[in-house]
């Protein structure tokens, strides 16, 4: 297959938009991205856009991953879901050996998945780690080359290794799919193709070339300012890309349906003027969201040539932002499932699949509310020990 060479990555994810809207219904049933969607995907190095140039990635500014990640998921939800995530999991190569990480994405077909940090410990051997634990939450699990596995370091002498505030450190190891055991139970209402599921490792030894932590910002070995950020702020961009993409579809899918549909005992919906009051501040809203987001994220990369990480300030604004546009998007979803009517509750429209996809998404960390109380405690003089 030939590769996509069109320079930007929005118009690659626009080129693959029809495709991704044919599979859409096969990668929910199957909870798999099939083929040759998958490999029109890693042709179009969407799946490397976070990843550092030295080792085979693109490497954009984080506004343009933004819109990447939401024109992917106008299509559909899952596949801007494991998109995201495959790029979020190569922000750990910036502080891994560079021989390693050249090993896995040397293969241009791969992807690295894990699930969130818990309570597993990996124990510090000569070399490097031994480590037994279960995980979950591995979005895109079924088409990885690799796993990675977050724990705290068990010394030799029982005691856990600290970061440099005196907290456990978490670090992560990183081993091929083969050596994990995937553990199918993604059995929920919405994301079903993300097939975010479990996996184990009993007894892993885990060279320490193949592990890093994100936890050390002087330890990277990538200059770029788009490693200046954190990686849970990075997630967070691609976690509101996949909801304003979702909300935009069920957005135009009420436009459409709007001027052709009649309730009965009333005129047709696009000529109430409620209803076109409404998507008007609808469109304004997702728009307004967006342009807070991109010009906060280009404010900030502004200012990280050279910096080990961005600082409290730019990762409160960062946090703001996102998490205004993540809300702002579930009200529009909302809005346009609801004024659609009966004819958004019948399974395989244009808004079933989406208002349980989005309705999934909103409930993942990077959405909760209480993201606002946080930022707003800090914001009026409280200095927190850890924000990220």
């Amino acid at each position: 297959m030939n590769i996509i060479t069109r320079p930007d990555p929005v118009m690659r994810a626009r080129d693959l938009g029809p495709a991704i809207e044919a599979a859409a219904a096969e990668i929910e049933q199957t909870q798999r991205i099939g083929e040759p969607l998958l490999s029109q995907l890693h042709d179009s190095r969407l799946f490397r856009l976070l990843l550092p140039r030295s080792f085979g990635g693109e490497e954009v500014e984080p506004w343009t991953y933004l819109r990447a990640v939401e024109e992917v998921s106008r299509h559909d939800a899952s596949v801007g879901w494991n998109l995201f995530v495959a790029n979020s999991s190569a922000l750990i190569t910036p502080f891994m050996d560079p021989a390693s990480a050249h090993v896995i994405y040397d293969d241009p077909r791969a992807l690295v998945s894990w699930g969130p940090p818990n309570a597993a410990r990996a124990r510090a051997v000569p070399g490097g780690y031994r480590i037994s634990g279960e995980w979950e939450f591995a979005s895109g699990c079924r088409q990885a080359t690799w796993m990675g596995a977050h724990a705290q370091v068990e010394e030799p002498d029982g005691s856990l290794r600290r970061n440099a505030r005196g907290m456990p450190l978490i670090r992560t190891l990183l081993f091929p799919v083969a050596q994990a055991k995937l553990i199918h139970r993604w059995n929920v209402i919405g994301l079903r193709g993300t097939a975010s599921d479990a996996y184990s490792v009993t007894d892993l030894f885990v060279p320490e070339a193949f592990s890093g932590t994100r936890e050390e910002p002087d330890s990277r070995t990538e200059p770029g300012r788009l490693y200046a950020f954190t990686t849970q702020g990075l997630y967070a961009v691609g976690h509101t890309g996949v909801m304003l993409g979702t909300a935009r579809a069920m957005l135009e899918a009420f436009m459409a349906l709007a001027m052709e549909k009649t309730p009965r005992n009333l005129g047709r919906l696009a000529d109430n003027a409620v209803v076109q009051s409404n998507v008007a501040r609808s469109e304004a809203k997702l728009g307004a969201a967006r342009a807070y987001l991109v010009e906060t994220l280009q404010e900030i990369c502004a200012t990280a040539e050279g910096i080990p990480s961005i600082d409290l300030a730019a990762r409160v604004r960062l946090r703001l932002a996102c998490t205004h546009a993540i809300q702002t998007a579930s009200e529009v979803a909302d809005f346009a499932y609801k004024e659609a009517g009966t004819s958004a509750i019948f399974l395989d429209t244009v808004f079933e699949r989406r208002f349980r996809d989005i309705h999934t998404a909103s409930q993942q960390i990077q959405a909760r509310g209480a993201h606002f109380e946080t930022v707003g405690r800090i914001m009026l003089g409280y200095v927190p020990e850890v924000f990220y």
